[in-house]
């Protein structure tokens, strides 16, 4: 790459090889700017955000773009003094790197930290570059609605401080569906600024795989069996204390298994239902990113939970794997929201409100005894939407197009003069064999 061309700075807990989603879109996104010319610098945590004792390497150049890991910037989930140990550690060293980066001309932000945009604003302010701030969830609300913090704390008037902050300084902002964008026009007149789009499904990772030819299946002993999946981050928002009662109905009905994987935690629901004795029950880790065709491919059926507070505030973006691997959909959750729209404009599935045990059975057994051709025709319907309507190539391009839009006003100076011009950032060939 031309050693001239104008520098994207990405800032994010959370980045490949980390199986967490919002490293994975930033990793495309990244890899998109780099095919459009673009030096991409990302700067991020060197340990596992779910998982702190894995360390990752921290130096990379991974597709051409050049990772930088940041060492003491995770420690956890276990609580909200660690998560916000972890970020305070993490956007101090962003900062500075942010600081020394050199051509810089446009800084990418998403809400992984939620207070990663206090260290976007801080570089911005300094090296007087746009930022674009991708809104995948929205806090404080989410916080208030799991119960963490009341509306009277003082992290929450902290966070609408930032977040007036944010929405005021950011050159575009990004968020995921028409629910989510009213809730940010009610914090700050955006309009002007606020593009609407869903996160892309891992395309290039997910393709319909038939049972047969299913190792995944094989291997879990799944074979023959109608499998009812949910896939994903077991959260309080996604709520999944109905599946796990229509699980326990159908505890005794022998071809049906419900299979758990990924982690957070709601996960130990699962753990405990198991270890008490539920042989329908079967929980697993997340798959490595190659291996996603093969586990969401294993299901006849995914589970998309959606919390009845959460809607506008946290976007059910596994729904588009599910439907990338052609299965039909079974949503519990309210009505109206961004997945049940997807539903009623596909037909891809059933929907039933939480709480609903005895409809989530129904729906359960109703999908079990339809034809497999009953069930090909729905997963079709669903694949058909994500190809015409949520594909990669779609979204991500529409995301670089901003991005490209922002960087060509930027009229950052170039390279400043006490910055070491390469122990930053080492030749790829290095980086191979340094590994």
């Amino acid at each position: 790459m031309d050693t001239k061309s104008p520098t994207l700075l990405i800032l994010s807990q959370v980045y490949v090889p980390d199986p967490a989603s919002v490293g994975q879109h930033l990793h495309d996104t990244a890899v998109e700017m780099t095919e459009r010319g673009v030096r991409v610098r990302v700067v991020t945590s060197a340990r596992g955000y779910e998982s702190p004792d894995r360390k990752y390497p921290a130096k990379e150049v991974r597709d051409g773009v050049y990772v930088r890991r940041l060492p003491l910037s995770s420690f956890g989930k276990r609580s909200i003094a660690t998560r916000l140990l972890g970020q305070c550690v993490f956007l101090v060293q962003a900062v500075v790197r942010g600081c020394l980066t050199r051509r810089l001309r446009g800084i990418l932000v998403s809400t992984s930290p939620p207070m990663c945009s206090v260290a976007a604003l801080c570089i911005a302010a300094i090296r007087r570059v746009p930022i674009v701030y991708w809104v995948m969830d929205i806090n404080p609300d989410q916080a208030i609605q799991m119960g963490v913090f009341s509306k009277t704390a003082w992290p929450v008037r902290a966070f609408h401080l930032l977040n007036r902050f944010i929405l005021r300084g950011a050159t575009r902002v990004v968020t995921l569906d028409r629910f989510m964008a009213a809730r940010l026009l009610e914090k700050r007149d955006i309009a002007d600024k606020l593009d609407v789009f869903p996160p892309w499904p891992h395309d290039g990772h997910v393709a319909p795989i038939p049972h047969a030819n299913n190792p995944f299946r094989r291997r879990h002993g799944l074979e023959g069996k109608f499998v009812v999946m949910y896939s994903g981050n077991h959260s309080k928002a996604h709520p999944i204390s109905t599946l796990l009662k229509a699980a326990k109905r159908l505890e005794f009905d022998n071809d049906i298994r419900f299979v758990f994987v990924g982690g957070g935690h709601q996960k130990r629901e699962v753990e405990e239902r198991i270890q008490g004795g539920a042989p329908n029950l079967i929980s697993l880790p997340y798959e490595p990113l190659e291996q996603l065709k093969y586990s969401l491919s294993a299901a006849d059926v995914h589970v998309v939970t959606v919390g009845e507070a959460v809607v506008g505030i946290v976007h059910p973006c596994k729904i588009y794997g599910a439907m990338a691997a052609a299965r039909p959909i079974l949503l519990i959750g309210p009505d109206p929201s961004h997945a049940s729209e997807i539903l009623d404009e596909t037909g891809c599935g059933r929907r039933v409100p939480h709480g609903d045990v005895d409809g989530a059975v129904d729906a359960i057994r109703e999908l079990a005894r339809m034809t497999p051709f009953e069930r090909a025709q729905m997963g079709h319907a669903a694949r058909e939407f994500v190809a015409l309507t949520v594909s990669k190539e779609r979204l991500c391009g529409r995301l670089g197009d901003i991005l490209c839009q922002c960087m060509e006003g930027s009229h950052e100076r170039d390279v400043l003069p006490f910055e070491p011009p390469t122990a930053e950032e080492p030749r790829e060939e290095e980086v191979r064999k340094a590994a």
